[in-house]
């Protein structure tokens, strides 16, 4: 496995406006070593830079990595470990960790050509990030990764006892850890 994808954590906390009030302590009960992706679409370019920095600080405590949703020079500006988004976003750019969305085998495909260092498959459960939509499921999820070049993190409706069902090594999520589930991070992963 290449040098910049050992460097990946297992775990990751995704952002949104639906977890912010509890994100600094989703962020210190996740294990030492998880990961952050910042999105917070909903802030104005300056409200996002500011807590970007904030939570950065905080994840860099407890030795999280961070990836900030947006191109690779933007990333490596404002100092994130990672970029994280669709692979014609992270096609180019200054070379850093790539994390790249996913849902079909089309855009596992475009993934590879955008040279990702791992790949965000979704959604594998319904989840609330989009109402109505159906996931994949676990045995599209495993048919999806294993055509994946690189490590694949499930993203959609998981929390640790999903991941465990589904197998997934890597997984990411929104509302588990901030949620009711919560609590069972840190027994469960």
């Amino acid at each position: 496995m290449p040098k910049r994808q050992t460097l990946l954590p297992r775990i990751w906390l995704v952002s949104d406006a639906r977890n912010d009030v509890a994100i600094e302590r989703a962020l210190l009960r996740l294990p030492r070593g998880s990961g952050l992706i910042f999105r917070h679409y909903h802030l104005s370019p300056a409200e996002r830079r500011s807590r970007f920095f904030q939570l950065k600080r905080i994840a860099r405590r407890r030795q999280h990595r961070v990836a900030l949703s947006g191109d690779a020079a933007s990333a490596r500006k404002w100092g994130a470990d990672a970029a994280y988004g669709p692979a014609r976003l992270l096609a180019s750019g200054p070379g850093c960790i790539r994390l790249i969305t996913a849902h079909s085998l089309r855009e596992i495909a475009q993934a590879h050509r955008a040279r990702a260092d791992a790949i965000l498959l979704s959604p594998v459960f319904p989840t609330r990030s989009h109402p109505g939509a159906k996931g994949l499921g676990p045995l599209r999820f495993r048919l999806l990764a294993t055509r994946a070049m690189v490590p694949v993190i499930a993203l959609g409706g998981m929390n640790p006892r999903k991941a465990k069902r589904l197998q997934a090594t890597n997984w990411a999520a929104i509302d588990s850890f901030c949620g009711e589930t919560s609590r069972l991070i840190r027994k469960d992963s």
